[in-house]
Parts: structure tokens; C-alpha cells; sequence
């Protein structure tokens, strides 16, 4: 049995960390990954898609050959406007120029072009980079947010393998829900309210994904606490497990807080429309 227990644990903090990781590097805020070719020689770039300082947002390219000029164009996000354009300068090897600060949850689009000679050539394919804005978290709040919500997902993974093989799980589940109402339910919107000066802005005050899901995995675990109360019910804790980690893989940020520029409030991103529609 403790061979076995020792097989599930190894398992589950490896499916985990999958999780975490493709959560992260695959949201809508992490630097976007770029390349781009001029003269021969090819350069890799990344991107910012989120900016939590007090002024404006520096962006910077490292591009080594003295010739090649680069320019940056932004506008406010979804309004259909001119790009205004800025010349890059260049500082040894970076080239430089900012974006204005924006409110928290202002967005921006943006885009970056190479020239050297004649040849041009932009480093977004054709879609422009948008930037989110955001208040700055402190560490100490951001850093146990992340630490007691993954192991949130890693208690979460291991009661549903427990469960899974029949091992008593009803601890694990104690455990679980506990690290998701502290990490999720207290600490997250701390965060939220450092970040966006918005402590909740989930069901039923709005639809922001990121409390929604963390919202869907506490009701989850709940309910498979209470149908385990008088019985083992293995079947419900799996299913809490199976949601939990397919919820939470979702990409981070996906949907989040976004500032509408016409009216200055924050909304919940692009979904916000479509569950108007329905509610």
C-alpha cells in the first residue's frame, strides 16, 4: 500500500506541474514568443503582454546590427483608430521606446518594425501584441496565492488517484477544499484587488474566467465532500478531481478583467457579451 501511495504522489505532483506550466505559459499575459529574419540573420524576440509598474511600459528588442531601425505602433485595444507611431532609439544593442501607462485593465495593441535598406519586416505576423495593464501585487500576497493554489491542484490530483484505486480519500479531500478556499477564495482576490482594484469579479458580480473557475472547483469539491459524508463515494471525488485539474488547465488569465475605454469600468474580457446574452 505505501508503495503504491508513494507511486500516486510521485504521479500527481508530476501532472501538476504539466498543468501549472501549460496553464501558464500558454495564457494570454505571458510574453509572446516571436522571430523575425532581415538580412540574413534571424533574431528571437519576446514580447510583453503584461505590465504591472507605475509608469510607462518600456519595450526593448535586442538587435545587434547597427543599421536595422525599428519603430513601435499602438492604439487602445478594440478601437478601431489610427496606430500612433513611434521611432525606436537604439542603445548599443536595444532598441527602446514605451507605451503610455494605461488604468488598471487598460489594454493596448501594439506592433514592431524592422527596416534596414529596403528590406521591412514585422516581428507580430500580422496581428498585433496586446498588453494588459495591472496594479502591482506584492510578493508577499502574489507568492502564497501561487504556492497554496498549486497545491490546491496537487491534493486535488492526489485524492482522485486515491479514489481512483480505492484508497480512502476523505483527508485528501479535507485538505483540498481547504487550500482552495484559503488560496483561491481569500488569497485570490487580494490579488485581484491589488491587480484591478476588484476583489471578486466572478458569478454573481461578473464573469471574470479566472474566479469562475476557481469558483467551479470549490463547488465541485464541496459536493463530493458532502456525498462523502455518510459513505465512500469514490466515483464523485474523481469526478471533482477530473474537473478541478481540466478547469485549471484552462490558460491563465484567459478572459480576464478588462477596461472598457468607452465607459471606464472594468468588464470580464470577451465572454462577458455572450453570458449577458444568455442571463
Amino acid at each position: 500500500m505505501q508503495t503504491k501511495k508513494t507511486f500516486i504522489w510521485i504521479f500527481a505532483v508530476l501532472l501538476t506541474v504539466a498543468a501549472a506550466l501549460y496553464q501558464r505559459l500558454t495564457g494570454p499575459t505571458h510574453p509572446q514568443r516571436t522571430r523575425a529574419t532581415i538580412s540574413g540573420q534571424t533574431y528571437k524576440f519576446r514580447l510583453l503582454r503584461s505590465f504591472d509598474g507605475a509608469g510607462d511600459c518600456p519595450i526593448a528588442i535586442t538587435v545587434q546590427d547597427p543599421e536595422v531601425a525599428g519603430s513601435l505602433e499602438y492604439r487602445i485595444f478594440s478601437q478601431k483608430v489610427d496606430f500612433i507611431k513611434l521611432p525606436m532609439a537604439r542603445e548599443g544593442g536595444v532598441l527602446t521606446a514605451s507605451l503610455p501607462h494605461q488604468g488598471m485593465a487598460g489594454k493596448l495593441e501594439y506592433k514592431i518594425t524592422l527596416k534596414k535598406s529596403q528590406e521591412t519586416v514585422s516581428l507580430n505576423n500580422g496581428t498585433p501584441t496586446v498588453i494588459r495593464f495591472k496594479g502591482h501585487v506584492p510578493e508577499l500576497v502574489l507568492i502564497p496565492h501561487i504556492l497554496i493554489m498549486f497545491l490546491a491542484m496537487l491534493f486535488s490530483n492526489v485524492a482522485g488517484v486515491f479514489a481512483l484505486f480505492n484508497i480512502p480519500s476523505l483527508k485528501m479531500m479535507k485538505i483540498t477544499l481547504i487550500t482552495i478556499f484559503v488560496g483561491g477564495l481569500i488569497m485570490g482576490p487580494l490579488v485581484q484587488k491589488y491587480a484591478f482594484n476588484e476583489l471578486w469579479t466572478g458569478v454573481p458580480y461578473g464573469w471574470d474566467l479566472t474566479d469562475n473557475k476557481t469558483l467551479i472547483a470549490f463547488a465541485a469539491w464541496v459536493i463530493a465532500f458532502l456525498f462523502n459524508l455518510e459513505k465512500e463515494s469514490r466515483y464523485w471525488v474523481v469526478a471533482a478531481a477530473v474537473v478541478t485539474i481540466g478547469i485549471f488547465s484552462i490558460p491563465h488569465s484567459l478572459f480576464g478583467s478588462q477596461l472598457d475605454p468607452a465607459t471606464g469600468k472594468i468588464i470580464q474580457g470577451m465572454v462577458q457579451p455572450y453570458f449577458s446574452l444568455l442571463f
